[in-house]
């Protein structure tokens, strides 16, 4: 659109008074459209920005065409902080698209206002205090002032009040005031006018303060007050009056107290009451001499002045103290057997009145009473002497059991007392209690019940246990206390002393483990002691054998082989057990196999009733139909020494077993291959775990495998050459196929075979005896006349096999596989070549290779031949 002149009047300029309300009109205009739009305005006049920028304008529709700027009253227009001028640029629209932009100039015109108060008269009534007999003096500033800066004038009504207002604003007094002739407060309007006229009022109060300037004083006129002594807390004693000129028409402000660090009285602050507060005692030391008591009064008011009065109280003595005796508790000792009329107690000497007035503390002793009161009696009452009337003994029947006699003697106060309020649970007299121990003579030893004691104690009673008991008495009374000791024996080479008596009870316990096969009996002297006089007695102590120690066999650890071809009821290599015991019998013994004896192969006889017995092969050995799978037995044997008791005995009696350990491998045939050898499998799984993204490492690894892989193929085919060029096979022995295996040594690697043969064995199909080594198995024919070599201290196997360590292990645990998984072997009786010619032995080294090659080949199957074991 284009520009056109639609807002007709504008731009032009208008003006408006300050403080203008809202909705006033400031300027009106018209709008002028085209004759072709029909519909008129589009945008309606807008004000789109104002010089300096304000929201005090806004435009309101009049008419149809017509429109109006009035104020919107936010903010209120003030001339005197806000610009004096704002330029309002307004738009307008049409419905043809034309457009017109004009400006509204708006003056602001100055209009006079009301001056205004400021300061605390701006929110609030003013109230003003000023004390009485202050001096004429300015008391307040009235701060006021007119927006158009104009001189301000001050007026002040009523005029009558003895108070003027300067031009400046400042009030002042004319008058010094007194509070009881002139009025207590005043109320002033303060006005304010500007040079026009326009005026504004605010109301001052001013109050007057009372200034205490006189002395109070006392109106009681008593001066001296008596009162008996022991008053309760409370008691009033006087009531005390005083008057403050001050105060004359309205109520009393006083406040009253005492001087003197008295403690027995107190005064209330207020009221003037005066009252007992602590115990006012006639009879304390204090007060004994002067019981006049002084007090100084003072009242003072408000203001600080006072006046003071001084009292006395007079306090009198009442009987209000029983006689007392201290301690009112004697303990007396007597020795028995005492004549008659001996002096015990003076009771006078410990007994008092405290009370000033002498007729209030005189006092008797009467009602003498008791426990035994008949043998002791009073000299009079006013003396207070206590004596004995007849003696006294202990052992006499009629005294029997008597030790202490208990006497009671009242003391009495001999006026009337005045102590029941103070004392409610008192009487008129106090008791004396008197206890008198009759002290006993040790006139008799002391007496055991027995001469001698015997006591039966098994050997295994625990130490620390009692085992009896002495007793000892006298015929003292009260009976004494004995005590108990051992002066001698029960001694042993080991301990001083294996007995210990309770020092109170006489129980005997022992210190140490009772041994019958040491010492059968112990002869001790236990003496009992009154601390005056002894007696001794003999206590015997008979230790009872018991069954404690067990069988003791030799030898408790025994380790052979047997061949697998053994008789049944063949004595074991000859093994015979022999057994001890300190405390059992001989035929006591009974021997049984708790553990290992699988198949019940083994037993022993005799089997019970001997201490020695033979192990004795019960059963053959099978393992050919897979019954027998153990190649090594160890047997736990146990030797028990209840074979004499019947079986109801053996639940009640102590029983004890030795234990014997045995070791037995069976060695197969050397001709027969045991298809069920023992072997085991170790296997060993191992897991690489590495990153993804570590992807060369597989590649390398696989790689290095390769390389080594055909490094050592390499090395072998050098290994197989060499050894075909420096190690021919030998040939067979008169046609006879005999499978021998040679080691050859050479300079370069040389391999020292020192095979030591140390047990022998009868071969079951040939009949002839042969020779193995226990650690590697190796085997061969043993000649006539050469004797069993013995094992030396150090033996040294091939390391042609890098793996003999592993095949002595297996040799030691039994395969696990059942004899269908293994593969079946021919025999020596079947394999051509397996057996010697007749009359021909095979040298000592090639038998031991052959076996041990065997041995390999067996390994390489999975299966292990087991290493025989032995004494040799």
């Amino acid at each position: 659109g284009r520009r056109t002149r639609l807002l007709k009047g504008l731009p032009a300029t208008s003006t408006v008074e300050e403080n203008a309300a809202a909705g006033v009109s400031v300027y009106t205009f018209n709008i002028t459209v085209s004759p072709m739009s029909s519909e008129g305005v589009a945008i309606l006049p807008t004000i789109v920005n104002s010089n300096p920028l304000t929201e005090a304008f806004d435009i309101e529709r009049k008419g149809d065409l017509e429109f109006s700027v009035i104020t919107t009253g936010n903010p209120v227009l003030d001339y005197e902080t806000m610009p004096k001028s704002f330029d309002l640029q307004i738009f307008v629209e049409d419905t043809m698209g034309r457009t017109d932009l004009n400006i509204l100039t708006v003056q602001i015109t100055d209009k006079n206002e009301h001056p205004v108060f400021r300061g605390n008269m701006a929110i609030q009534t003013v109230t003003i205090y000023v004390l009485e007999g202050t001096r004429m003096e300015r008391i307040y500033q009235v701060d006021a002032a007119d927006p158009e800066n104009a001189e301000l004038k001050y007026t002040l009504l009523p005029e009558s009040v003895p108070f003027l207002v300067l031009e400046s604003g400042a009030i002042f007094s004319t008058k010094v005031f007194d509070y009881e002739k002139d009025p207590h407060c005043y109320f002033l309007n303060i006005t304010v006018t500007d040079p026009d006229g326009l005026n504004s009022t605010k109301t001052v109060n001013i109050n007057i303060i009372n200034v205490n300037d006189e002395r109070p004083y006392f109106t009681t006129q008593q001066r001296i007050y008596r009162i008996p002594e022991e008053q309760s807390p409370g008691t009033v004693v006087a009531n005390i009056t005083a008057k403050d000129p001050d105060d004359e028409n309205s109520p009393s402000r006083l406040f009253y107290s005492t001087q003197s660090s008295d403690r027995y009285f107190s005064i209330n602050p207020s009221t003037g009451v005066l009252q007992v507060t602590g115990r006012i005692d006639r009879d304390a030391q204090s007060l004994r001499l002067h019981p006049n008591i002084s007090v100084i009064l003072r009242v003072e008011d408000c203001g600080g002045h006072a006046s003071e009065m001084e009292i006395t109280i007079i306090i009198e003595d009442i009987n209000d103290n029983p006689p007392e005796c201290n301690p009112s508790t004697f303990r007396k000792e007597a020795n028995e057997n005492m004549t008659a009329g001996t002096f015990l107690l003076d009771l006078r000497n410990y007994c008092k009145d405290i009370d000033v007035d002498p007729s209030n503390n005189q006092f008797s002793f009467t009602g003498l009473s008791g426990f035994g009161s008949n043998n002791f009696a009073l000299e009079s009452t006013v003396s207070g002497r206590l004596v004995m009337t007849e003696s006294i003994d202990l052992e006499n029947p009629a005294n029997l059991g008597v030790e202490v006699y208990s006497l009671t003697v009242r003391v009495q106060d001999i006026a009337c007392p005045n102590y029941t309020s103070k004392y409610p649970f008192y009487t008129s007299f106090d008791i004396i209690y008197i206890y008198i121990r009759i002290k006993p003579v040790n006139e008799f030893f002391p007496v055991f019940g027995d001469l001698s004691y015997e006591f039966n104690v098994p050997e295994i009673t625990k130490v620390g246990s009692s085992i009896g008991r002495v007793n000892a008495r006298d015929k003292d009374w009260p009976p004494s206390l004995i005590t108990y000791s051992i002066v001698a024996g029960g001694g042993t080479r080991d301990y001083t002393n294996i007995f210990w008596i309770s020092p109170t009870k006489g129980d005997v316990k022992i210190l140490a483990r009772l041994d019958y096969e040491t010492t059968q009996k112990h002869i001790l002297t236990v003496q009992a002691s009154d601390q005056e006089r002894t007696a001794t007695a003999s206590v015997t102590v008979n230790v009872l054998e018991v069954n404690d120690e067990e069988p003791v066999c030799s030898p408790n650890f025994y380790s052979f082989q047997i061949p697998v071809s053994l008789a049944v009821g063949t004595n074991i290599n000859g093994f015979r057990i022999e057994c001890q015991d300190r405390d059992s019998d001989p035929r006591s013994f009974r021997y049984f196999i708790n553990e290992g004896n699988v198949n019940n192969h083994f037993i022993f006889s005799p089997s019970a009733g001997s201490n020695t017995s033979r192990l004795i092969l019960a059963s053959r050995f099978d393992y050919e139909s897979g019954l027998d799978t153990n190649w090594i037995y160890r047997l736990h044997v146990y030797i028990t020494d209840d074979n004499l008791l019947s079986a109801r005995d053996k639940s009640t009696h102590l029983i004890n077993t030795g234990t014997v350990t045995l070791s037995i491998r069976v060695i197969p045939n050397p001709t027969t291959v045991i298809a069920t050898t023992p072997g085991f499998t170790v296997v060993t799984k191992r897991e690489n775990l590495y990153s993804e993204s570590a992807w060369y490492v597989p590649f390398v690894i696989t790689l290095g495998s390769l390389l080594l892989l055909g490094l050592l193929g390499y090395l072998g085919f050098l290994l197989a050459t060499w050894v075909r060029t420096c190690c021919p096979l030998a040939g067979k022995a008169d046609g006879t196929p005999l499978i021998h295996f040679t080691f050859c040594l050479c300079s370069q690697t040389m391999t020292k075979l020192n095979t030591v043969f140390d047990g022998e064995a009868r071969d079951p199909v040939t009949g002839k005896m042969y020779e193995f080594n226990t650690q590697s198995g190796a085997r061969r024919w043993k000649k006539n006349d050469e004797p069993l070599q013995p094992a030396p201290a150090t033996q040294v196997t091939s390391s042609a096999t890098g793996d003999s360590g592993q095949r002595s292990d297996r040799a030691e645990a039994p395969s696990k596989k059942e004899p269908s998984e293994k593969k079946k072997e021919p025999t020596a009786e079947t394999k051509p070549g397996a057996k010697p010619l007749a009359g021909q032995s095979e040298a000592p080294g090639q038998h031991g290779l052959r076996l041990q090659k065997q041995k390999e080949e067996s390994e390489d199957r999975g299966l292990s031949l087991p290493a025989p074991q032995g004494r040799y």
